[in-house]
């Protein structure tokens, strides 16, 4: 059995096998977050050398603002970015480094899933994943990008020391 660890997020997903080039072409564009305006210029200008002398923590901190701004020009012109539609939207109970735990019996054994999860990082953002259920609300992650891999991985490990923290209050 897969450690897992309470985890307040939502998912939506649906069967892969009902959209599957769709749901593989959302999958690589998720993972692609840095290829927006701002991201591209920033890569050239790292190309060329011309961030050399600029503290990293701060650049970063200004690309970020700069999404924020654009993410309040399309909520402001009520544009919003073109997803999947998906059919069930859940609450996950628990995770681990390779699984989730949905709240709701809602899969069925072996089937394979596409679904987007809310990460609560920053920046806040979709991950996209495929898994496979192993039972009606447990599931193995088959497939997600690495770095999404490694800020889901950072998450549950946040996580746990959240509710190591809590055990050791109510001890006292």
């Amino acid at each position: 059995m897969a450690r897992l660890v309470k985890a307040p997020i939502s998912i939506v997903f649906s069967l892969a096998s009902i959209n599957e080039e769709e749901f593989d072409r959302e999958y690589h564009k998720l993972s692609q977050t840095d290829d927006d305006p701002i991201s591209q210029w920033l890569k050239l200008a790292k190309a060329r050398g011309e961030t050399a002398d600029s503290d990293p923590i701060l650049l970063q901190l200004l690309v970020e603002l700069h999404r924020k701004v654009d993410a309040l020009e399309m909520l402001i012109k009520n544009e919003k970015p073109k997803r999947v539609s998906l059919m069930y939207e859940a609450h996950i109970e628990s995770i681990g480094f390779e699984h989730l735990n949905l709240k709701e019996e809602l899969l069925e054994k072996g089937e394979l899933y596409y679904g987007r999860v809310s990460m609560p990082v920053h920046p806040k953002r979709d991950v996209a994943i495929f898994f496979q259920a192993e039972s009606k609300t447990l599931a193995k992650i088959v497939k997600i990008h690495e770095r999404d891999e490694k800020e889901w991985a950072s998450y549950m490990t946040a996580r746990e020391r959240v509710l190591i923290r809590e055990l050791k209050e109510r001890k006292k």
